[in-house]
């Protein structure tokens, strides 16, 4: 007996909107998740701007063209002035900072990413992170006895940048190594196979990928070394007039400054102090905007 089979009938085309099996469960996940994560962005982005709207609030009547090029009155109850001498002291102080920092920070985590093999890497990476947590009062101290007192260097420009400078070293270290690794192994190969040593490695290849990341981890330790205050009550000690000296008067910063304007009674001084944190808040944001632009040439120039 022949049994006949027919052929399955071909199954009707389903819309890609139809929900089958779990899909409304899916459907609901993602999106709790995605109202979780929004969530968590704008608890962690409002008191930002809200510091933001309220430093521009309150500093914009007392900034302007004679806040930035004139020294402050004497008399704290006097109209006017400006933070000249102090901003020119966290500038001199944090250019020296940087300079002493980020080579060395980006040096190390060089060190920490292509030569990993080393049994040097754990205690030069726990020591990083050891300094990461360190107080910024500490620093200052340190500062203070080994420098200002022990080397005989008082109160000036040098130990307050050397001060920021400590600061601003793990942060350049720990962000540096995270930019290094994201740079493709591939890259590292291929410069191998083609016969480069690893210094040329290094200098050629891994450098030029990672500028533009390396520039931006640099900012960040500056701008955490450019609000500091504490280092530089016990090493620049502040000062009200331009000083150029590195070693052997205070320097002014505009933290300092800030804190004492803050803390007295006083209208003027107060307003000058919000004027100084905008002030601040300004000049990190065009170090940043000048690192973003140094970075994006170097890649174009590299990219030629």
């Amino acid at each position: 007996m022949t049994t006949l089979t027919t052929p399955d009938a071909p199954a009707a085309r389903r819309s890609l909107r139809t929900k089958v099996g779990n899909a409304p469960a899916r459907e609901r996940t993602d999106f709790a998740m995605r109202s979780l994560l929004l969530f968590a962005v704008a608890c962690a982005v409002i008191p930002l701007f809200i510091v933001i709207g309220v430093t521009v609030q309150r500093g914009l009547p007392a900034f302007g063209w004679e806040f930035l090029t004139s020294n402050p009155p004497f008399n704290p109850t006097a109209e006017g002035g400006g933070y000249l001498p102090m901003i020119f002291g966290t500038i001199y102080m944090t250019a020296i900072a940087v300079l002493l920092a980020v080579p060395l920070g980006v040096t190390a985590a060089i060190f920490l990413v292509e030569y990993r093999e080393s049994k040097l890497v754990p205690v030069v990476r726990f020591f990083t992170d050891v300094m990461t947590g360190v107080p910024s009062i500490f620093v200052g101290l340190f500062v203070f006895s080994s420098l200002v007192i022990s080397g005989g260097l008082g109160f000036g420009t040098l130990p307050g940048a050397v001060g920021l400078a400590v600061l601003m070293l793990p942060i350049v270290v720990r962000s540096s190594e995270e930019v290094l690794r994201l740079v493709p192994q591939d890259l590292r190969n291929a410069a191998y196979g083609l016969g480069a040593r690893r210094r040329q490695v290094v200098t050629r290849v891994v450098l030029p990928a990672a500028g533009p990341g390396l520039a931006t981890s640099s900012m960040l330790a500056v701008a955490r070394g450019a609000g500091e205050t504490a280092p530089l009550l016990l090493t620049a000690l502040g000062a009200r007039a331009l000083v150029t000296d590195l070693v052997g008067r205070p320097q002014g910063a505009i933290p300092l400054q800030v804190l004492e304007g803050a803390r007295g009674a006083f209208q003027p001084a107060i307003a000058r102090a919000w004027a100084g944190a905008l002030t601040l808040m300004l000049l990190v944001l065009l170090f940043t905007i000048g690192a973003r632009l140094i970075a994006r040439r170097s890649q174009l120039t590299g990219g030629n």
